[in-house]
């Protein structure tokens, strides 16, 4: 059903392939547009936007521990260190 298709990144120019496993994914996830950037670029953009996010300092709720959190964090809401957090979400 799906084939490969060569498609030409605008952002450095260079053609890349979009396989038809990544096509079929594109269609599962409903997805309506094919990629526009190649892999190399895709990842350099999210990376460039990770990078650029502003992280904040707090204490755990739980366990008292420093926590960074990519959110202003609020006093009328708990916030919990990646290691409580993911502890309280296998619960």
């Amino acid at each position: 059903m799906y084939e490969d298709k060569t498609l030409v990144c605008k952002e450095c120019g260079q053609e890349f392939v979009f396989t038809a496993g990544e096509q079929e994914f594109y269609a599962e996830r409903g997805f309506q547009n094919e990629p526009q950037r190649c892999k190399t670029c895709r990842d350099a953009r999210k990376a460039a936007t990770r990078q650029s996010r502003e992280m904040f300092t707090t204490t755990c709720a739980n366990c008292g521990k420093e926590a960074k959190v990519p959110f202003q964090p609020s006093n009328d809401r708990p916030v919990y260190c990646s290691e409580c957090y993911a502890a309280m979400k296998q619960d």
